[in-house]
Parts: structure tokens; C-alpha cells; sequence
């Protein structure tokens, strides 16, 4: 842990400002300022004021571009929108690096060509969760879920570094692991796959056909 990452944290204890911030990145795209003013209950100016703080510490980007949907003479100005930056940011304290343990690990599997026991592995610990629900399990787990057609998309990636640095081996584990979840939930219509989008987790859920 650094003091950068504490006070970026700690800007998120004002409850405006963790409001707004809470919507733009439950929005999955970029926000402008009526809107996020709105959700939050508050006044645009207010809203404008705690979104560029936010900003200014990291947890939110900035851009440009028209709401109005229309383009060329008459269509107004770019307006100024926000979306949740992609820098991690993390808490320990004491400081704790299980990031580089778990990067030792991953090396490990594939260098003893242990993917299968591994995925076994997973999919156990996903097995012995305590899971009454899909969406708050994933939600508790950090996956950010919400629907889409009748399918449960994870906004957010909980193992976004490992991803990164070991892509195949880590989306197999995830879908081992959230599929285990779903044992535990003793659910058969539902079943876990991956499809991966950009900028989101790997893996997503669907009713599978009662044929």
C-alpha cells in the first residue's frame, strides 16, 4: 500500500462524492454531468464539483462528446463526461503482496502443465461457497454483475493483473471457479460460459435450454 492509494481511497468518504462515483462506474460507458447529477440527487454544480475531484485523484477519466446524439451545425457543444478509470487501486494494512504470489503460482501451473488440477481446484472452492443467490454471490466476490437480454454480464474483472500476465490460464480458473459456484447453488438452468468483452470479465452466465 502506498499514501497515494490511501488518500485516492479516502476521497471516497464523502457520501456525494461515493454516490456519483458509484454510478459512473455501474454505468459501464461515460456519464455527463445532468445525468450523474440526478442519480445522485443533487445539483449539477455540485454534481461538476465532486466528479472533477474525482478525477483529480484517479478514480474517474474525463473525455469529450455530444449527449444530443446528433452531429454537425445545431447539434451543441461536446459536453463534458465521466467514466471510471481502469488504475487499480488497493488497501492493506499492514502492506500485504498477494499479487506476486499469486503471478509465482500461475507461472507454476504452467510450467508443471497443471491447468487441469488446477481448474479442479477451482471449481472445489466455488463448490464450498456459501451461495444463496447468483447475483449477490457475484456481487459480494466484486464481479459487478447486471443483465443484459436475459443474460448476467460481469462488469468488473477480480483478477484484472493475473488476466493480464496469464490471460488463458486465469479466464479457465475463473469459469472453474464460477462454475463451482453455481454447483453450490443448485441451480441446473442456469450454466456459466466464457465470453469475453472488452474491459470486462471473462465469463458470463445464461438459462440453458430446457429442450
Amino acid at each position: 500500500m502506498s499514501g497515494d492509494d490511501l488518500d485516492v481511497l479516502g476521497a471516497l468518504h464523502d457520501p456525494v462524492r461515493r454516490a456519483l462515483y458509484d454510478f459512473v462506474a455501474a454505468q459501464g460507458r461515460e456519464v455527463g454531468r445532468d445525468e450523474a447529477a440526478r442519480a445522485a440527487g443533487v445539483s449539477r454544480t455540485l454534481a461538476a464539483f465532486h466528479l472533477d475531484k474525482l478525477v483529480e485523484s484517479g478514480l474517474l477519466e474525463t473525455g469529450f462528446r455530444r449527449l444530443s446524439g446528433r452531429a454537425g451545425p445545431g447539434s451543441g457543444r461536446p459536453a463534458k463526461v465521466y467514466r471510471r478509470s481502469p488504475v487499480e487501486r488497493q488497501v492493506s494494512v499492514p502492506p500485504r503482496d498477494y499479487r506476486t504470489l499469486a503471478l509465482v503460482l500461475a507461472e507454476a501451473v504452467d510450467a508443471l502443465g497443471a491447468e487441469e488440477a488446477a481448474e479442479n481446484a477451482a471449481r472445489r472452492l466455488g463448490e464450498r461457497a456459501k451461495a444463496a443467490d447468483l447475483r449477490e454471490t457475484l456481487g459480494e466476490r466484486g464481479y459487478e454483475p447486471y443483465d443484459e437480454d436475459g443474460v448476467v454480464r460481469l462488469r468488473n474483472c477480480p483478477f484484472h493483473v493475473l488476466a493480464e500476465e496469464r490471460p488463458v490460464l486465469v479466464c479457465s480458473l475463473n469459469l472453474a471457479l464460477c462454475q463451482g459456484l453455481l454447483s453450490a447453488l443448485g441451480d441446473p438452468r442456469v450454466s456459466a460460459r466464457l465470453d469475453p468483452r472488452p474491459g470486462e470479465c471473462c465469463v458470463a452466465f445464461s438459462k440453458t435450454n430446457e429442450d
